[in-house]
């Protein structure tokens, strides 16, 4: 059995979509950072980086950084088809968004929302938002050109990247107005936002009065 250690509003979302949409058994992990469980010897023995999720397998390996979870779930399910078979032309492109993703758009959210933590310099933080903010919009408009013709970032295939995209999108700070502005990303997410497997997770990671903005969103 697979263990997630898990937080809400955090990138256990994807890890999590992407085992139930696999029907692979698992665990949950509670990791309170609020109370500051992450950084404990415990959890440090298993991500030094004090981040959540973890990945332990049913081998007892243990996988830190989500997009690494993502290929290594995907490839354990080949026949799921969730994303295309190594060594192919549609496989390189699936690395380039996932690779674009975790280090573009992840990392960004993270520059906006901890901006503390890109700065030596307190009166910096400002500036270190302005610049995540107008990367972000780069990066959201490739991914908005990308969805024509298809609804999906592969085209006509949903894949494990749609999962992560959509992930990515609910991380928006301006979430509502970004969707009106690049209506395929609105279409994308409200697409995946009717995949089963978040009628079974979603309320986990966003709980009615859990002070997220899209706590309460349907698509």
């Amino acid at each position: 059995m697979h263990t997630l250690y898990w937080s809400p509003d955090t990138g256990a979302l994807v890890v999590q979509a992407l085992l139930e949409e696999l029907d692979l058994p698992y665990e949950r992990a509670v990791v309170d950072t609020k109370l500051g469980e992450h950084r404990r010897p415990e959890f440090l023995a298993l991500n030094p980086m004090a981040q959540v999720p973890v990945l332990r397998l049913p081998d007892s390996t243990v996988i830190t950084e989500t997009g690494a979870m993502l290929l290594h779930l995907c490839d354990s399910r080949p026949e799921a088809g969730l994303l295309p078979e190594p060594g192919t032309g549609e496989r390189a492109v699936a690395y380039r968004w996932l690779f674009l993703m975790a280090t573009g758009l992840y990392e960004t959210d993270l520059r906006w929302y901890y901006p503390d933590r890109y700065t030596a310099d307190p009166a910096g933080a400002d500036g270190v938002k302005q610049a995540a903010k107008e990367r972000m919009d780069r990066l959201y408009a490739q991914a908005d050109a990308a969805l024509d013709p298809g609804l999906w970032l592969l085209g006509g295939r949903f894949s494990a990247l749609d999962h992560y995209l959509f992930m990515l999108t609910l991380w928006n700070p301006e979430r509502a107005g970004l969707l009106d502005r690049l209506p395929r990303l609105g279409a994308h997410a409200r697409a995946v936002r009717r995949r089963p497997v978040y009628g079974r997770i979603w309320s986990q990671h966003f709980p009615d009065g859990g002070g997220s903005p899209w706590s309460t969103w349907t698509g």
